[in-house]
């Protein structure tokens, strides 16, 4: 694989701006060997002088010794000689001068070749003084874990039994003890130099009634890890009452659970004061691990764009070399190799001490535990996936033959004993027909976004190697098709084969098993069948049933948002329980004339709009934003559109048309813009794009044109509901099941658009790190931001 492809594929995209621009500099090349080729172009005088020079004595084959090399002087030192401009302490900006005479191509590579060094360096050193300051917050949160620990664990130790222990090694733990402000704390160079230590497991320490504390060396190494690299010579009185730290500290409430949300609606406190408890000890190791994991994998991406733009730097003046003839690359990469970029190691130290912490207090000192968590492998394609989705797919739509092939051939839909069979079977097997075509578009968008780049399960929050692939997807979607196509065959089959048979009921139970087959695969709690993105899944379904008592994330209200989508899918859920409960009770009623199901049937529809609602109220009151006000209004006001649509199609009143077409009208065009201009961040003014926005995944702007107008034709759809134009062939359910697929492909066109302006909106911040909450708060550190707020 070229570079420049190898290159591309191992950018961060959120960082894609901040790296090198190869390609650029590629094309600057190009120009200075179109240049170089119309000045060698072929003249008599040269090929006369070409002739000449094979008359020339042999010059021999022998290699001069560098020696000799040396003594004529190093041309290479004669072609360009780079400046460093200090525009204050800490940065340096690069200008290149040339000591011959160049090319006006060659003047403006080295004028780029700058502008992307100088860009890069800046960038790196923004990001190096963010994790450093990020990790100086860290020690401040390992000091308080470790005291909490040490009171959990030991609630009657005295604080003068821990100073004398500690006193016994102070001397060497205070000769290691690191000043420099660039230096973090997360160092494991203190603990690997106490050889006696390591010979002594425990001690035991005696107070003044004569109780024994088991206090091991462990947690004497634990406390000065931390608590001696933030507190420096003048905290004496810190040093002294190591756990002092307790009371200057809280555990902020992350609102995260229902019972957070209500003591803090109740209590009207964001944060609770420690209580030593063994269960806060549990939550804030929990919080901390995720973010020690959150921090290393920064580091890690910080070192792997040092690394990759550095390697550019030297593909791109080997380049240059090969095509200018000029030996300048060992010069320009001594450059390179001195700046910021180049010599700053403060990522490899922080990496090495983060991985040495991590390992000690968070995996047991197991280094292949930590190191899995710290750097989970990455997802391989399996071959038997992709074999396995070709043979499904391929059996799924040879059943589907099949399927028809039987309805017409057995004539049941002119056959009046089977005509009310079928209105029933059509509504409980539609179910997976929704579900499978909406797995197909998540399917198609998985795969259009890795083709555009798009960061999905960053956006998402999925754990690293966990993320399903478009391939997974399109398996469990066709092996799902299989199985419903199956059932559904067999079940027709023995329907008809057994119009009076003894065994008729048990036959009408086929569809209720393989809805409970299904849902104990769904929640099945083995590692089988990608059990986390299944519980992923889970737990953020819960996360919306249960709104607005959990903290709203991308993935909860981008979930609602797809059941706004599946409510005839629902409502099948609903014509399940009416179905079967109908058959326990041994009536041979219609749902539809019940009115307890009329209602639920209104209910169902209104749900995901209602989870949508609560959730925007939610993130209102935390963010303060307004916006969250306005996209609420929009879901109440299609939740009264929902309402008025599905009476008007109960009750079929003037009245009820009326109503329902106005608040549909008013909802559709309200949706509408709110997709195109909100969700999509089209139809923007001054754009470089004519009515689209600056940056744009898709090449052709043609395609967000189409889908804007698709958009909008595909929500006026829902009018015919209302309006009852005469669709041959189409009648009842027919109607509204083939609406909600077109729903459900409208819904699959918005998702792609919609996690583009997402992933767009990171890259403009430069955001790839998602923000994990610290589990203390410092009573000093809200002072002084109250005192900032003054």
């Amino acid at each position: 694989m070229k570079f420049g492809k190898e290159f591309k594929q191992q950018k961060v995209p959120e960082w894609i701006e901040a790296y090198m621009d190869y390609n650029g500099l590629k094309r600057i090349l190009h120009e200075i060997k179109q240049s170089k080729l119309l000045e060698e172009a072929p003249t008599p005088s040269r090929i006369s002088q070409q002739r000449l020079s094979l008359y020339r004595p042999f010059s021999g084959l022998n290699v001069r010794s560098s020696s000799d090399d040396e003594s004529t002087g190093d041309v290479e030192d004669q072609v360009i000689a780079v400046e460093t401009v200090r525009q204050d302490d800490t940065r340096e900006v690069y200008n290149t001068n040339f000591l011959m005479s160049p090319r006006q191509s060659e003047v403006t590579f080295f004028q780029k070749l700058d502008e992307e060094l100088n860009k890069v360096n800046t960038f790196y050193r923004d990001k190096v003084e963010e994790v450093i300051e990020e990790a100086t917050s860290i020690n401040k949160q390992m000091n308080a874990l470790i005291a909490l620990r040490i009171k959990v664990e030991q609630p009657d130790i005295n604080k003068c039994h821990i100073q004398r222990i500690i006193s016994t090694d102070s001397g060497s733990i205070e000769s290691s003890n690191i000043n420099s402000p660039t230096r973090v704390s997360l160092d494991e160079e203190q603990q690997i130099e106490m050889n006696d230590w390591n010979q002594m497991r425990s001690s035991y320490v005696t107070n003044p009634s004569g109780e024994k504390y088991d206090f091991s060396m462990k947690l004497k190494l634990e406390f000065y890890f931390a608590e001696n690299r933030h507190f420096d010579s003048k905290s004496d009185k810190h040093k002294s009452d190591p756990l002092d730290v307790l009371d200057r500290v809280k555990i902020n409430n992350t609102l995260e659970s229902p019972m957070s949300t209500i003591r803090s609606v109740l209590n009207d406190s964001k944060d609770k004061d420690l209580r030593f408890k063994k269960e806060e000890l549990k939550e804030a190791e929990g919080r901390m691990k995720v973010v020690f994991i959150e921090f290393y994998r920064k580091l890690h991406l910080l070192k792997h764009y040092s690394y990759v733009n550095i390697l550019a730097f030297s593909k791109i003046m080997k380049k240059y070399e090969k095509i200018a003839l000029r030996r300048a690359a060992t010069s320009y990469m001594k450059i390179v190799d001195d700046s910021y970029i180049g010599s700053c190691d403060e990522v490899t130290l922080l990496l090495d001490r983060v991985e040495g912490t991590f390992i000690k207090y968070f995996a047991n000192s197991n280094r292949r535990e930590g190191m899995k968590l710290l750097r989970p492998k990455r997802k391989k394609e399996k071959h038997r996936v992709t074999f396995f989705s070709g043979f499904f797919s391929g059996c799924s739509i040879a059943l589907l033959i099949a399927a028809i092939l039987l309805i017409q051939a057995r004539k049941v839909m002119s056959k009046q004993e089977h005509t009310m069979y079928m209105e029933n079977v059509f509504p409980l097997y539609s179910l997976y027909a929704y579900i499978i075509l909406h797995m197909l578009l998540y399917a198609a968008n998985i795969y259009f976004w890795k083709r555009c780049r798009i960061n999905y399960p960053f956006i998402f929050g999925f754990k690293q190697g966990t993320e399903l692939s478009y391939q997974d997807v399109f398996l469990v979607s066709t092996g799902l098709a299989v199985v419903t196509l199956s059932t559904f065959l067999l079940h027709v089959h023995m329907k008809l084969d057994s119009v009076h048979s003894i065994y008729e009921k048990y036959i009408e139970l086929v569809p209720l098993i393989l809805l409970i087959l299904l849902l104990l695969i769904f929640f099945c709690p083995f590692n089988i069948l990608y059990k986390s993105s299944r519980f992923f899944l889970i737990k953020s379904l819960f996360h919306c049933i249960c709104a607005p008592l959990y903290k709203v994330s991308l993935a909860d209200f981008f979930l609602a948002d797809q059941l706004t989508s599946q409510i005839q899918a629902m409502r099948c859920l609903e014509f399940y329980i009416c179905y079967y409960g109908m058959r326990w009770y041994q009536k041979e009623q219609k749902c539809h004339t019940l009115n307890l199901y009329n209602v639920f049937y209104i209910i169902v529809a209104v749900i995901p709009y209602w989870i949508r609602f609560l959730q925007c109220v939610r993130r209102l009151v935390e963010e303060k934003d307004w916006v969250h006000l306005i996209n609420g209004s929009r879901y109440l006001l299609t939740i009264i559109a929902v309402v008025f649509r599905t009476v008007f199609e109960l009750k079929m009143k003037k009245t009820w048309k009326v109503l329902a077409l106005m608040t549909s009208v008013a909802s559709i065009m309200f949706n509408t813009y709110w997709d195109i201009v909100v969700d999509w961040g089209l139809l923007q003014r001054n754009s470089n794009n004519l009515f689209l926005r600056d940056k744009l995944s898709v090449r052709h702007t043609s395609v967000y044109f189409v889908v804007m107008v698709l958009d909008v034709m595909l929500r006026l759809t829902w009018l015919q509901l209302i309006l009852k134009f005469n669709l041959h062939y189409l009648k009842g359910t027919a109607i509204s099941s083939l609406f909600s697929c077109l729903e459900i492909f409208r819904r699959g066109v918005w998702m792609f658009f919609r996690l583009e302006n997402e992933h767009l909106n990171n890259v403009g911040k430069y955001r790839a790190f998602k923000s994990v909450p610290l589990p203390f708060s410092y009573y000093e550190e809200e002072d002084e931001e109250d005192d900032k707020d003054d």
